[in-house]
């Protein structure tokens, strides 16, 4: 029934403008606005709808990836953006706070509104 149909995602953020900024200017990607909600125009034609939500909770999981070629300058290059990484128990990272110990290196960082994003690289 839906084989044919252009699904795509979404999330909610408190603030559309601050969420505008964020992912337009911050982490540079290709953002337009219409109608009071965002869509995030990823690489390879994927688009997501981000909406405001007033009584919005960040979801307590990861919500967009973003492979990388070399998670270390993708790292250094979000903090020179003003970005911080997020740790979680458990989850030993190192000094740049990339978890290393199995699976894809990653490092998970939030947007303004706490959502959670991260950085991957594979082995």
């Amino acid at each position: 029934m839906f084989g044919t149909t252009k699904a795509y995602s979404g999330f909610s953020v408190k603030d559309i403008a601050e969420a505008k900024r964020f992912y337009g200017e911050t982490l540079g990607l290709d953002v337009s606005e219409e109608h009071g909600l965002l869509s995030l125009h990823l690489a390879g034609g994927t688009d997501v709808l981000v909406y405001p939500k007033p009584d919005h909770t960040p979801a307590a999981f990861t919500i967009l990836n973003f492979p990388v070629d070399d998670i270390d300058a993708a790292v250094d290059e979000l903090a020179a953006r003003g970005v911080g990484l997020k740790r979680f128990p458990g989850m030993d990272a190192d000094e740049k706070g990339v978890f290393r110990a199995v699976g894809p290196y990653i490092a998970w960082f939030t947007d303004p509104a706490g959502n959670i994003l991260s950085v991957l690289q594979e082995r």
